[in-house]
Parts: C-alpha cells; sequence; structure tokens
C-alpha cells in the first residue's frame, strides 16, 4: 500500500502542476497592470551619464514636453529588437525619447552597444544602484512610459514598441497629450 502511495506523490505533483501552467497559458501578458503609475508624477531622479559624456539624466529633462522613457539596457535582447524603431522615431524628430540604461554588468557594454547599432535617445541617464527602476515599478526590460508636459506618467508600455502598438496606442495618446 505504501509503495503504491509513494508512486501517486509524482503524478499529483505532475497534475497540480499542469493544472497551474495550463491556467497561466490561458492569460495574456500584456494584460498585466500596468495601471500602477498611471496618472501620477514621476519619482525624483538625477542619473550619471553614460561613460565618456558629460550629461546623464534627470526629471528635469523630461518635464515640459511630452516624451518617452525609455529603460533598456545592452544585455536585452528585446531591447535590440525594439531599437530600430526607436531609431526611426530619432531620425523623424517624433518624439524625444529618453533612456534609463540599468543592470549592466560593464558600464563599457551600453557604450560599446550604442556605438553598434546607433543611438535613439535624446538623453541617457545610467541607473547604477537601482533606486530609479524600482521608483518606476519596472518589471523588465524594455518597458517605456509615456510622460506629459507637466510629467505626469499617462502610460506605461511593456516589452518592445512596435509598430502596431505605436498606431493604435502610443501615438495616439502622445497626439491627444500635446493638445493639453
Amino acid at each position: 500500500m505504501n509503495s503504491r502511495l509513494f508512486f501517486m506523490i509524482p503524478l499529483a505533483v505532475f497534475v497540480v502542476l499542469a493544472i497551474y501552467f495550463a491556467i497561466g497559458l490561458t492569460k495574456d501578458p500584456s494584460k498585466l497592470d500596468t495601471d500602477v503609475l498611471t496618472n501620477q508624477p514621476m519619482g525624483n531622479f538625477n542619473l550619471i551619464p553614460v561613460a565618456g559624456r558629460s550629461e546623464g539624466l534627470s526629471i528635469d529633462d523630461v518635464k515640459g514636453q511630452v516624451s518617452l522613457v525609455n529603460f533598456f539596457g545592452s544585455w536585452c535582447v528585446a531591447c535590440l529588437q525594439e531599437h530600430p524603431f526607436l531609431l526611426k522615431l530619432r531620425a523623424n524628430n517624433v518624439i524625444p525619447v529618453y533612456g534609463v540604461d540599468w543592470d549592466e554588468k560593464n558600464p563599457q557594454d551600453v557604450v560599446r552597444w550604442l556605438a553598434r547599432h546607433g543611438d535613439p535617445y535624446t538623453k541617457i541617464g545610467v541607473d547604477t544602484t537601482g533606486e530609479t527602476i524600482i521608483d518606476w515599478g519596472i518589471t523588465g526590460a524594455p518597458e517605456t512610459f509615456v510622460v506629459d508636459k507637466q510629467g505626469i506618467i499617462r502610460y506605461k508600455h511593456l516589452g518592445p514598441i512596435s509598430q502596431r502598438s505605436w498606431d493604435n496606442i502610443l501615438w495616439p495618446l502622445i497626439q491627444e497629450l500635446r493638445k493639453q
């Protein structure tokens, strides 16, 4: 009897895990709760510059205009996927895109990454302490925020910006915020 129970335990664990993962696969990750900071003012930040540059990024740089604040890292595969779209925004002077680089193992990694792939950012700051990513509620990279002229966060976009998300969500919101 005990040997039968011994063999049933792994099967029971497997069934519980299979149910748990099956439920998880039905969830849409794009519908995660991203509204935590929406309509809240940006937290104060003053980030050091990327290696070799003289200017970092602070809250004063972002305020006064509708802009995007993009959290990225040279280690991030999805950031590289998003990067050409950000370069296109910069080339067409659509909107200021501010970058927050974080979790670099070597400060030179982002310098090499930007040199290799191009620099779409109006300004970049480096979050060396992790305080800024905590204040902004970052769960992964890339994440991009639409910030209005008063420094209020109006939208948080998880993952790479695509043409579809730009056309359907970000650009209409930016146009609306520019009218205010």
